[in-house]
């Protein structure tokens, strides 16, 4: 337990922070899943892949992910999608 209103007050926002963070993650990682079953049964359309690279860009933006982790994601689903329509 925080013995200063200042570390207790950081604690509390840590909490909210961490939240939102994870709920962030798992809305992307949830919307990857059903891409990546998409490309699987090879079925993807580039509305779709517009739509998940959008996500990925407000992901990064709001820090929950790392920039070039967003630019390496967009890279390799582009490049599934790719191979499916060739």
């Amino acid at each position: 337990m925080a013995n200063h209103k200042s570390t207790a007050k950081r604690a509390k926002q840590d909490i909210k922070r961490r939240a939102r963070n994870r709920a962030g993650k798992s809305t992307l990682k949830t919307a990857l899943k059903k891409y990546r079953a998409l490309v699987a049964e090879g079925s993807a359309e580039a509305k779709g892949l517009g739509e998940i690279c959008s996500l990925i860009d407000r992901t990064a933006k709001h820090g929950f992910i790392h920039d070039h982790a967003a630019s390496r994601l967009k890279s390799k689903l582009t490049k599934q999608t790719l191979k499916i329509s060739a």
